[in-house]
């Protein structure tokens, strides 16, 4: 139990200073510190990861910037296929999980090591030049067509698998895919992937109870308490030190975890 709240409290010190991102760190350490496979590990990260998302989630809705019915949409699609990132997970070895987790932290650790090196005005630009989710201008909404209800269901599809697979969140996929098809700001992008992130991954582990996965909660429940105590800290502690080093230590963090896992099965 003192493990578990100390890993617990670890990521949410990450969750705390640098959102939602951080809970990408719940496998990793769950994998090390308790000695679990990856697929052992998802549904506990999951649950860090609905926590922090949830927060921001509640935080962002205060002041008007979530898009919720496309947030809604893409947890529907999410978890239409959640069932089958479950089963990858279940089916493919752990090493080709534990390469593919690898992975992503390499993409996303480098992703943003090459936004914290850009001024806010290189920033703004890096956006979806002829958008196929429109903004209704009178009501700030979206235009719901055919086209866009497809989209953001395959953006929503896709993080709902990795959800499933690795025990991501998948903001990693929907922000830069909303940014790329919608004319959504980043804000609004960032707050909206937040609420559709606290309902994938808490849809996920419902799902997967629903499969008869164990979750072991004398694990769970610590751990999701000490990201709680973390997260707090965390927060505090932001306040201080955000902004572009911030987010390059963060991107190095997770290449060093990155290599850290993979090292050992490839060499």
């Amino acid at each position: 139990m003192i493990t578990a709240i100390a890993l617990g409290v670890l990521v949410g010190l990450v969750l705390g200073l640098t959102g939602a991102g951080g809970s990408i760190f719940a496998v990793p350490l769950l994998m090390w510190g308790l000695e679990w496979t990856l697929p052992q590990a998802v549904p506990v990260a999951l649950l860090a990861v609905c926590i922090g998302a949830g927060f921001g989630t509640v935080v962002a809705w205060d002041v008007r910037l979530v898009r919720y019915r496309a947030a809604l949409l893409m947890a529907l699609a999410a978890w239409l296929m959640a069932p089958f990132g479950l089963h990858a997970a279940r089916v493919l070895a752990v090493d080709i999980l534990t390469l593919s987790f690898a992975l992503v932290l390499l993409l996303v650790g480098v992703r943003l090591l090459i936004q914290a090196s850009r001024t806010p005005d290189d920033a703004a630009v890096v956006r979806a030049t002829v958008a196929v989710c429109h903004l209704d201008p009178g009501t700030g909404r979206f235009d719901w067509t055919p086209l866009s209800l497809a989209v953001i269901s395959a953006i929503g599809a896709l993080t709902g698998f990795l959800s499933g697979m690795l025990g991501v969140g998948g903001g990693f996929v929907i922000v830069p895919s909303l940014r790329a098809a919608t004319d959504l700001s980043m804000h609004s992008a960032v707050a909206t992937s937040l609420m559709a992130i606290a309902l994938i991954s808490g849809g996920t582990v419902g799902v997967a109870v629903l499969q008869g996965q164990s979750i072991p909660w004398l694990v769970a429940l610590p751990f999701v308490a000490g990201t709680v105590i973390g997260m707090s800290g965390g927060r505090h502690v932001a306040a201080r030190i955000a902004g572009p080093r911030l987010q390059q230590g963060f991107a190095g963090a997770m290449l060093v975890v990155a290599v850290a896992m993979a090292w050992p099965l490839l060499g």
